[in-house]
């Protein structure tokens, strides 16, 4: 895989996700384990909680990548990108950029098996999202990650065509081969089981954030 992003000495770089009640103890312990990327990483990014854990990371190590959301808003992204990240990832809510953030994620409920804007009455449609953070990101020089809505192959192009430097698939990718799990027979097809990490199943084993449980074939 000569396209693999690997650090200096040819091995695969590793990022690691952290909430804002966690990341002062699991950071500095993610650094030792030779981490490359840091992602504070919660449903609604555009809150002072992460606002704050984006600086105070960046404050302790500027020359960490943080990669910031999700959210859904222009405003969202400059003050995450303010705060410190170096990406943003888009999903969900406004102001990463002044945080710091070296990138955002932009995402708030377009997942397959993602239940957020129903339950909370909160998201935007995701291109709208990506055009909107890529108006501030792209000012910054900070990418913006698409994460989530991909349901078609088509998806994907119009994401990056949006301004995303990439994308984050799940459901396309849960029924394959690959893809762990137990492969279930039923009426003729196979399925396995796709879960969001709020579902029951997902919160028994530590996860947390939303979704139900759904075969997938």
């Amino acid at each position: 895989y000569p396209l693999a992003c690997k650090d200096k000495l040819g091995r695969l770089r590793v990022g690691a996700a952290v909430g804002v009640g966690d990341y002062s103890e699991r950071v500095p312990e993610l650094l030792k384990a030779g981490v490359d990327i840091i992602v504070v990483d919660t449903a609604h990014g555009h809150s002072q909680g992460v606002i704050d854990a984006v600086k105070s990371i960046k404050q302790k190590y500027p020359n960490l990548d943080i990669v910031a959301g999700n959210i859904a808003t222009a405003d969202a992204a400059k003050d995450l990108i303010r705060a410190g990240a170096d990406a943003v990832k888009v999903g969900i809510g406004p102001g990463l950029i002044r945080a710091g953030a070296d990138a955002v994620k932009v995402g708030i409920g377009p997942g397959s098996i993602c239940t957020t804007r129903v339950v909370s009455g909160a998201g935007v449609p995701q291109i709208t999202a990506v055009l909107d953070c890529f108006s501030v990101a792209e000012k910054a020089r900070i990418p913006v990650i698409a994460d989530g809505g991909i349901k078609f192959s088509g998806d994907i192009t119009k994401a990056l065509a949006a301004g995303a430097s990439c994308v984050m698939i799940g459901g396309l990718f849960a029924g394959t081969d690959e893809s762990p799990g137990e492969t279930i027979l039923f009426q003729g097809r196979t399925y396995k089981m796709y879960r969001g990490m709020g579902s029951i199943g997902a919160m028994d084993h530590g996860a947390g954030q939303q979704g139900p449980l759904l075969p997938v074939p």
